[in-house]
């Protein structure tokens, strides 16, 4: 098999991350659920077919969490990346035709051939990344519903900001990604109402030069606090020693003296609840989209590292208590999903 992945976007009235990301063949046919339950000693063969490289945050994410079920769930686990949108299909119905009983993807630009292909496979489980709703008997769908540690990361970054000019660099107007960035810019407004906003979008999931210019552009610009909503920011940040906000993943590495914080998206709850299903025999068509929220432990913030002893004291007791909020249900950090503007 192949290892890739590729995007494409179209989401109610435009393009969206989630109608881009379709899980490939995660779905067991409802008819089929009783008496599916799998053999306690048969391991689990589950797939994933990958638009981009596995390096790509948003794809990382899953790839990291399949491979942790693999150690701790004991599935065999194999995956294709960089698989284009006319190979799509074809790889779906490769791993469906090979025994795999469950198969996650990122279609984007498949979105209609992998639900298509889907239905041809009704014991297989399908899992897909989309903008649209689960379909019977065997398409699931989730996303990254991450907003909440991303306006967690915005109170930081609106009382960390001199300048008061903060900016975020992100793929594209679409509302998986306006989401997040609106988020930020929300939890930065709420601690300093006269933060001025830069908005920069590189129209690529995965282009880490031109993530790098549109972050240095910014800078000149006077953005002091910037969120590397995509890969290349960072190497920015870091060349002209502003602090950055990281995204799914915890990227301090990339910038111990730089990155404060970030949120990370965990999909292993995701991951882990669909395999459960799909062993029991009890997998059904469904939207998984809140095991990706922080009260499920699918998203959350990402340690401080370095800056856990230099960040003030009432900017670490606003997060927490904000945090609290969030998951006791008091506090619920708002959707937006209109694609946002420089100010």
């Amino acid at each position: 098999m192949e290892n890739g992945k590729s995007k494409i976007q179209s989401k109610r009235e435009g393009l969206s991350r989630r109608n881009l990301l379709e899980l490939g063949a995660l779905g067991l046919a409802a008819a089929m659920l009783p008496g599916q339950v799998l053999a306690q000693d048969k391991k689990l063969k589950v797939a994933a077919i990958f638009a981009t490289p596995t390096e790509e945050p948003w794809v990382h994410q899953i790839h990291v969490a399949l491979q942790r079920a693999e150690k701790e769930l004991g599935i065999e686990y194999k995956w294709s990346e960089k698989v284009q949108t006319a190979d799509f299909s074809r790889v779906m119905r490769e791993y469906a035709q090979g025994g795999y009983e469950l198969v996650l993807g990122d279609a984007f630009a498949a979105e209609r051939e992998s639900r298509r292909t889907a239905k041809q496979f009704p014991k297989v489980a399908f899992l897909f990344g989309s903008g649209a709703g689960p379909a019977e008997p065997n398409f699931a769908v989730f996303d990254n519903w991450i907003h909440e540690p991303a306006y967690l990361s915005g109170l930081i970054a609106g009382k960390m900001s001199k300048s008061g000019t903060i900016g975020a660099v992100a793929a594209m107007g679409i509302p998986e990604v306006n989401r997040l960035v609106n988020a930020f810019f929300a939890g930065a407004r709420e601690v300093n109402p006269d933060i001025k906003r830069k908005v920069a979008f590189i129209g690529s999931f995965f282009d880490p030069p031109k993530a790098k210019e549109a972050a240095i552009a910014q800078i000149d610009a006077g953005v002091d606090v910037i969120y590397a909503e995509r890969f290349g920011v960072i190497e920015a940040a870091v060349e002209r020693k502003i602090l950055a906000i990281s995204n799914m993943s915890d990227q301090s590495s990339l910038g111990p003296d730089t990155v404060i914080t970030g949120p990370v998206w965990d999909m292993y709850p995701t991951v882990e609840h669909a395999i459960k299903l799909v062993k029991a025999g009890v997998f059904t068509a469904q939207d998984y989209g809140d095991f990706s929220r922080m009260a499920k432990g699918g998203s959350f913030l990402a340690p401080y590292h370095k800056f856990d002893k230099t960040l003030p004291a009432d900017v670490k007791e606003l997060v927490e208590k904000k945090k609290a909020e969030i998951l006791d249900g008091n506090f619920r950090v708002n959707v937006d999903e209109d694609t946002p503007v420089s100010d």
